[in-house]
């Protein structure tokens, strides 16, 4: 399966030949400031399915702590990936073109999400990461 995606002004695409795995919603404070929202939505893909097809000039990088970092569009602040060690280990669901065929199948560090968010019940929780 072949799936793209790209920033919210377009100018950074990208290209992944396989399939993502594990698909996660993280409600930690760091994730909800990174995202601006109540918690990201991503899932990890192998590097080597993974591949930049326009943009790459205008991607910006944030390492976080413990080789753990972020990449995002420069112009239009679109965060598009994780990266773990220089390597691309996840992507966000949201700047998927294509429907990825995958489901979230966890919420994890749910004993720090946001006071306002509810989380229905019967969904996988985890109060860190399991």
């Amino acid at each position: 399966m072949n799936l793209t995606g790209e920033c919210f002004c377009g100018a950074v695409k990208y290209e992944i030949a396989g399939v993502l795995k594990d698909a996660r919603s993280c409600h930690c404070s760091r994730c909800r400031k990174a995202f601006s929202s109540q918690a990201s939505a991503y899932a990890l893909v192998n590097p080597s399915d993974f591949r930049w097809i326009l943009g790459v000039e205008l991607l910006t990088t944030f390492a976080s702590q413990h080789e753990f970092g972020l990449q995002f569009c420069s112009k239009c602040g679109s965060t598009l990936c994780g990266i773990y060690a220089d390597e691309i280990h996840g992507i966000t669901l949201g700047c998927l073109n294509d429907d990825p065929k995958i489901e979230i199948g966890r919420h994890i560090y749910v004993g720090s999400k946001a006071s306002w968010e509810l989380i229905p019940e019967g969904v996988t929780q985890y109060h860190e990461n399991e």
